[in-house]
């Protein structure tokens, strides 16, 4: 097979949902509004007739710190939003048109973890 597999949805992206103790000192993406976004994202989405992207749950995605997150694969995207407009923009900007939101990224998990 020459042609590589391409995968099932053009943008899948996954939303911490995570949820910690109180006096975690990580904090978690719940408790910062996760929830709403992920149904807001959800249904604009929908709204959009978007084909090929899927807005799923996740536990957590181990970017408690920079909370709350969600993450656009198969690109490998990391994003830290503060409210529906950071959304709207993820949106429009990226599901829709495939440009990345640079002011919201959060640095790759790859990175994080170098020693």
């Amino acid at each position: 097979m020459s042609e590589q597999k391409k995968g099932y949805f053009k943008h899948h992206v996954f939303f911490c949902l995570n949820e910690r103790g109180a006096d975690d000192p990580r904090g978690d993406c719940l408790r910062h509004g996760a929830m709403d976004a992920w149904a807001h994202t959800k249904q604009a989405v929908s709204d959009l007739k978007l084909e090929g992207v899927r807005i799923n749950k996740a536990g957590c995605l181990d970017r408690c710190e920079k909370g709350p997150v969600c993450v656009v694969y198969p690109d490998n995207v990391w994003y830290s939003y503060v409210d529906t407009s950071d959304l709207d923009e993820i949106v429009s900007e990226h599901l829709q048109n495939g440009r990345v939101v640079e002011r919201l990224l959060v640095d790759s998990p790859a990175k994080t973890t170098e020693a």
